[in-house]
């Protein structure tokens, strides 16, 4: 049965590959479980309805895109967007977290409408696949820069922003033996290597207490307080400047999702070498289906906007190539609904080090960028700097696809085919004027 959904065969993978793949993305993302009732917490929100919600979610969500677009990627609730909703939106215009989960709703339907009507899929398109190699690169940067934080080896600095980290601290040394591990274990071409070296580390950082483990569990009882509380109709009624301020708010949700999926795609497509010889990604109309599916379900369970997740990579890593790996983290998920609190027994130390080891080896498909051409190696350049440096996936597309832009026109190599990047390019820099103003 699972080689008849699957294709197991077909992409060289079997059945425990994939459960494995799929236990090593879930642990690496995980933390979404703790992270994301916290910061909706701050909007009000009750926490622990925000932990089944997210849970919810996640399974949801990973378990539909296994299942119609066949992809080993997993899907939750989108840091950053969680924020965005909390700060921005409830905090900062004063919009109820029910109106604001209406806003997330009415998001997913545009989601939806435009992949239905094509729109998402020829944006995909439009995006200049030398840059899809710098994208995946800087992505991989980007999830290297969050392990490095996280495990305490880089801290910040107001001298120099960044700086070296206290080395002997039980975090930053639970991390460093980690790295080792999984290292030498991938060296020795270990299958499952990241997860024997996550689970490895966690125990050593058990030993030394930095796992903070709550009480209590969680149910689908919890999600009374915000399922179904949605307020799709308060969000049509926003008066005066307040209704300007709500399609602001449906934009920001559609266009930061649509471009860190879109980044988070790319990265881990390629990675897996599930992209077709044109650089095309097969069946793409299912990933953002599933992708516009999982936004409206979590808004209905009372989340933020949900998205597919750059931790997917920890996955293909580990030998995932389809849906299975996909399904068995929305099954995770699912199960962790019941014991939410617990999955803070893992520690950030213990998943850091796969991070940042998963951030390398994608940095290798840089090799596939033209650097002799200053078309398009300025624009790969500005890709690959700007994703880990503004910490957004949407940042680094929206410098590499401006620029390119930029330089095709300027230099004379702009054909009526690539209209659609000149508008990208032109939303682009709508979008960096609006920041700017914010």
């Amino acid at each position: 049965m699972l080689e008849r959904l699957f294709g197991l065969k077909a992409q060289g993978t079997d059945v425990r590959t994939e459960v494995l793949a799929g236990v090593t993305t879930f642990m690496t993302m995980a933390y979404i479980v703790v992270v994301n009732p916290a910061i909706l917490g701050e909007a009000g929100m009750p926490v622990a309805a925000v932990a089944a919600a997210t849970c919810l979610a996640a399974g949801f969500g990973s378990i539909l895109m296994g299942l119609i677009a066949n992809y080993p990627l997993a899907l939750a609730p989108g840091m950053g967007l969680n924020a965005y909703f909390t700060y921005t939106v409830v905090k900062g215009m004063g919009v109820p977290w029910e109106t604001a989960l209406g806003c997330v709703f009415l998001s997913g339907v545009a989601f939806l409408v435009l992949t239905l009507v094509g729109v998402r899929q020829m944006i995909v398109a439009a995006i200049p696949k030398p840059l899809f190699s710098a994208v995946a690169a800087g992505v991989g940067l980007f999830i290297a820069f969050i392990g490095l934080k996280e495990a305490g080896i880089i801290v910040a600095s107001p001298a120099t922003t960044v700086a070296l980290g206290d080395l002997t601290t039980p975090t930053a040394a639970v991390a460093i033996l980690g790295l080792v591990l999984i290292a030498v274990l991938q060296a020795w071409r270990v299958k499952g290597a990241i997860l024997i070296g996550i689970l490895l580390a966690a125990a050593a950082g058990w030993a030394l207490g930095l796992a903070k483990i709550a009480p209590g569990t969680s149910s689908l009882a919890d999600l009374t307080a915000t399922a179904f509380k949605l307020d799709v109709a308060g969000a049509f009624h926003l008066k005066g400047g307040m209704a300007l301020a709500m399609l602001e708010i449906i934009f920001v949700f559609l266009f930061v999702d649509l471009f860190d999926n879109v980044g988070t795609l790319v990265a881990v497509t390629k990675k897996a070498g599930l992209q077709a010889p044109d650089g095309s990604i097969p069946r793409l109309n299912r990933i953002l289906l599933a992708d516009s599916a999982a936004t409206m379900a979590g808004a209905v369970a009372g989340t933020s906007t949900v998205t597919s997740y750059i931790e997917s990579a920890a996955g293909v890593t580990a030998g995932g190539r389809t849906g299975l790996t996909a399904v068995v983290v929305g099954l995770l998920f699912l199960v962790t609904l019941f014991f939410a609190p617990l999955v803070q027994a893992i520690p950030a130390a213990a998943t850091a080090p796969a991070l940042i080891l998963v951030g390398a080896l994608m940095v290798g498909s840089l090799v596939d960028v033209d650097w002799a051409d200053p078309t398009v190696a300025i624009p790969a350049f500005l890709t690959l700097i700007t994703i880990p440096l503004t910490f957004s996936i949407a940042n680094g597309l929206a410098f590499g696809i401006t620029s390119y832009a930029v330089l095709r026109l300027l230099t004379g190599k702009i054909g009526k085919s690539d209209w659609l990047l000149l508008v990208l390019a032109a939303l682009f820099v709508v979008r960096f004027v609006y920041l700017a103003k914010g």
